[in-house]
């Protein structure tokens, strides 16, 4: 039988768009799934966002103040996509409320923050859902079967990149995303969480790492009104840029792999080019986001000169059969959303943790705070 669950989102920018959108298509693409989620609020400071949206959507209400989605009864469950200062408070206050969460990563500043939230959804029972929409892409799935069955034999080391442009322009406006108090860490939480998470998701817990840093647009000009997205701004007041543009970062995992984290947001030539190398003592598994159905492998006995076949995805590998129908059908970034919709869903309906979860996100915050202790001691850290 199914069953009706009100919810909400908060924060509606273009990631509050996608989780919306997310919610209508579960239905269509997981139809056996046991709730049926309804669009009861939606809340954004911005003036005449909410409006907007339920006018676009058909949300049942809508809020400047996220306070007032706390307090509806018939909001079970919530979207976090507001700005990553907030993510703690209204995590916590949706928590104490018993509404399970859908929170988009970072969960905050730091480890601290994502610990809370992690401790307040344990506290009241409630189900919790993190933002790591990569490790649903079906070739993820099926890379990690991949590694897991001994087919490229013991993991040696990975490459983990998320090179991206969308910080480069000079013109880009000095908003929340690029100062401490409001954004936290730069590329590091934006990028470098989704790297971490892949590295754990296919490899394992990190045991200890070392980074370095750097900042190559220095100053922005600050915005003269409301902003969503990766706005351009000219002729502001010039402010500084006080987060990491860039990170690498050298990997050691309790398995005894090595690893290369690189992510930046300032990569002129670069758009949306993340993925990951693994190699292991007999064989290798290549992914590139942009390419999202295929896997490179390469695996057998040659060792040396050994070919890399290209292999596309398709039903049986991760969540792929709910889209489509035989192998080398594509897949888009906003699939990656519905099939953590599901998980989130499905978590509550069976009172089971599916996908990513929020001590997930404990971990990656864990080592992106070691990544910026690292770049300012220039030491090893210790994740044990």
């Amino acid at each position: 039988m199914v069953q009706t669950l009100g919810v909400a989102v908060v924060g509606f920018g273009w990631m509050g768009r996608v989780h919306t959108q997310a919610y209508a298509r579960v239905p269509h693409h997981f139809p056996g799934l046991s709730l049926r989620p309804e669009l009861v609020a939606v809340a954004d400071e911005v003036p005449g966002r909410a409006e907007e949206a339920a006018a676009q959507y058909g949300f049942a209400a809508a809020h400047r103040d996220w306070r007032e989605v706390a307090a509806d009864p018939r909001v079970r469950a919530v979207s976090i996509a507001a700005p990553n200062f907030l993510h703690r408070e209204i995590g916590l206050a949706m928590a104490e409320a018993g509404k399970h969460i859908w929170i988009e990563k970072p969960v905050g500043l730091t480890a601290e923050d994502a610990r809370a939230v992690s401790d307040a959804v344990t506290k009241a029972g409630v189900q919790g859902t993190v933002g790591f929409n990569y490790r649903g892409a079906p070739a993820v799935a099926a890379a990690r079967e991949l590694i897991a069955s001994g087919e490229i034999g013991t993991v040696t080391h990975v490459r983990i990149r998320l090179f991206s442009d969308y910080a480069a322009h000079p013109e880009g406006a000095l908003t929340w995303r690029y100062e401490r108090e409001r954004g936290g860490s730069g590329v590091l939480g934006d990028l470098a969480s989704h790297g971490v998470d892949l590295a754990r998701f296919l490899l394992g817990e990190i045991e200890a790492l070392t980074a370095d840093t750097a900042i190559f647009l220095p100053r922005r000009a600050r915005p003269t009104g409301a902003t969503a997205g990766h706005t351009r701004a000219t002729g502001g007041e010039l402010g500084p840029v006080e987060n990491e543009d860039y990170v690498n970062c050298l990997l050691r995992f309790a398995s005894g792999a090595r690893g290369v984290l690189e992510a930046c947001r300032v990569s002129v030539g670069e758009q949306n080019n993340y993925g990951f190398e693994v190699h292991g003592t007999k064989g290798a598994v290549f992914w590139d986001f942009r390419r999202m159905g295929e896997l490179g492998v390469s695996r057998g006995t040659s060792y040396q000169d050994q070919p890399v076949s290209t292999v596309y995805v398709g039903p049986g590998d991760g969540e792929y059969a709910a889209f489509q129908p035989g192998s080398a059908n594509s897949m888009g970034y906003d699939d990656l959303k519905v099939i953590e919709a599901h998980n989130f869903l499905r978590s509550i309906a069976e009172n089971t943790p599916y996908g990513a979860t929020l001590a997930d996100a404990v971990h990656s915050a864990a080592a992106l705070d070691a990544m910026s202790r690292s770049a300012e001691q220039g030491t090893w850290v210790s994740l044990a």
